[in-house]
């Protein structure tokens, strides 16, 4: 999908994600919990010409924060704030199926339209639920929710177990997994919001649900020609999320701190930075830490090109050259280790210490053999079985280096993750789509070897005991500046069941080591 830019809105609850298309004066939608609001915003910009589409995540679905209570008043207090913090305070709104009620519920809001709402009072008449979405060891609860989502848009909402035959137009492979990885980043959260609403939907006053053909004449004409600015997202306590545009695309940042010497994060492939939430916690309370997600990768802007370790160490000037940072350190892990070597040679009068995690350093044939084996396509169905691949593809990666080695000799000395955790890295790998592997062949690619010894810049590198790239600590040695600080860690604080004080080891190792002085 393309078109749709994102941003987040800062509400005193958290921060929701807004997705808008178009020219023109805004509508504002709520898609509802069967397509995903950067789907619904971009199919609607046909639909509704010269109008601003601003599809808004649902709270504590995506990547919008979860209310604290799951009310009906909670989620609309948060979606009214929203509004109001993104200049659309009067715009007419379009809610889909069961978003209908929070419409209702919002009091900034001009005319409101329903598509979808004798769907979702069907399904509230039926008692319709998502099947137990608790996280199984086996993936199957991946299965599970794909298979309700497509079937509230195949069967008949009468609950007759048939094909409906009208309707929308039913969503292709692509739709149906935007939506999967919008339901499935808090899955009992999704059940929750689905819980809410549809008891709320059971209880309306009937409305009329326009089809989609109908909504242009149901909305009248635009009032106004400027759709509203997309807003900047406020810093808060804890980790907080923004966007920034860079010259390949729009790059999604987690943060944290906000004051202290500026740190950018760098995390290793395949998915973003989600899984450095100890790093930037432990880290900023005394700087401002950054954590991009690659360009092609998490929630960043995904374009389906090849990318080589340099380009992306340019991403990252570029990012400090967007936040005003003329000094910054770096951090990074395994790919991110590359990035973060990478920028700090183009850019060593910028780049105070950096911390190399685990970089690859391997041999020219294990390199062209993982090269031919590592990256499985990950296409999207329309039965959902692209999900058990890429459970059992996460999950493997942490039996065997390499996965596909299925063999005694290759296994590896960490645990199977809980589920739970588990369930995150794999929609973190959904997440990254079909561009996954980009920055992961970039890795493999890169002459870590032949570059390591052009760093300039004071360096740390450093490996937990259960990194299946620790031979790094020997081998980088003569490669690098004589100063430069090997150091084995009491844990990986991005990898499962590494313990509280393993950790906040680690990362006063880091600190010490940052906090120390730089030397041009």
């Amino acid at each position: 999908m393309s078109g749709a830019r994102p941003s987040f809105v800062t509400v005193s609850a958290g921060q929701l994600r807004l997705w808008c298309a178009g020219h023109g004066a805004p509508v504002i939608v709520l898609p509802g919990l069967i397509r995903a609001a950067q789907v619904a915003c971009e199919s609607l910009t046909a639909l509704l010409p010269g109008r601003t589409l601003c599809a808004i995540e649902l709270p504590g679905i995506g990547a919008s924060s979860s209310p604290a209570i799951c009310t009906l008043d909670s989620i609309a207090q948060m979606l009214a704030e929203a509004i109001d913090g993104a200049g659309l305070a009067g715009a007419p709104v379009v809610a889909f199926d069961l978003a209908a009620p929070l419409a209702l519920r919002l009091p900034n809001v001009g005319q409101r339209v329903f598509p979808g709402l004798d769907a979702a009072c069907a399904w509230a008449k039926q008692g319709l639920q998502p099947p137990d979405l608790s996280a199984r060891d086996d993936g199957a609860h991946l299965t599970a929710l794909f298979a309700h989502l497509r079937d509230c848009h195949v069967l008949d909402p009468e609950g007759s177990r048939c094909a409906a035959r009208a309707g929308a137009p039913l969503p292709d492979a692509e739709a149906l997994d935007a939506m999967m990885v919008t339901a499935g980043f808090r899955p009992a959260q999704y059940a929750a919001l689905w819980a809410v609403c549809l008891e709320a939907v059971g209880a309306l006053v009937r409305h009329p649900s326009p089809t989609l053909d109908q909504l242009a004449n149901a909305l009248g004409d635009p009032v106004g020609d400027d759709g509203p600015t997309l807003p900047s997202a406020r810093p808060q306590a804890g980790i907080w999320r923004d966007y920034v545009d860079l010259p390949r695309g729009r790059a999604h940042l987690r943060r944290c701190g906000m004051t202290g010497r500026a740190l950018i994060a760098l995390h290793s492939a395949p998915a973003g930075s989600a899984p450095l939430g100890h790093l930037l916690e432990g880290l900023g309370s005394s700087r401002s830490v950054i954590a991009p997600d690659f360009i092609g990768n998490g929630d960043s802007t995904r374009p389906d090109h090849p990318v080589d370790i340099a380009r992306l160490g340019q991403d990252v000037i570029e990012l400090a050259d967007a936040l005003n940072l003329q000094e910054f350190d770096l951090w990074g892990t395994h790919t991110g280790a590359l990035v973060a070597l990478e920028a700090a040679i183009q850019a060593p009068g910028r780049v105070g210490r950096v911390v190399l995690e685990a970089p690859p350093l391997l041999s020219p044939a294990f390199a062209a053999d993982l090269l031919a084996n590592y990256f499985p396509p990950l296409e999207p169905d329309g039965w959902g079985l692209y999900l058990q691949k890429a459970w059992n593809l996460r999950r493997d990666m942490f039996l065997f280096w390499p996965w596909y080695r299925m063999e005694r000799a290759a296994a590896r000395p960490l645990p199977v993750p809980e589920a739970d955790f588990l369930h995150d890295w794999v929609i973190g790998l959904l997440t990254s789509g079909r561009t996954y592997h980009r920055s992961y062949r970039a890795a493999f690619e890169y002459d870590t070897r032949e570059r390591l010894p052009h760093l300039r810049v004071p360096v740390m590198l450093c490996a937990g005991p259960a990194d299946m790239l620790a031979d790094a600590l020997v081998t980088a040695r003569p490669l690098l500046r004589d100063d430069a600080v090997i150091a084995a860690t009491p844990a990986t604080v991005w990898y499962p069941e590494q313990g509280q004080q393993a950790i906040a080891e680690t990362i006063a190792m880091y600190q010490r080591f940052l906090d120390g002085p730089s030397i041009r």
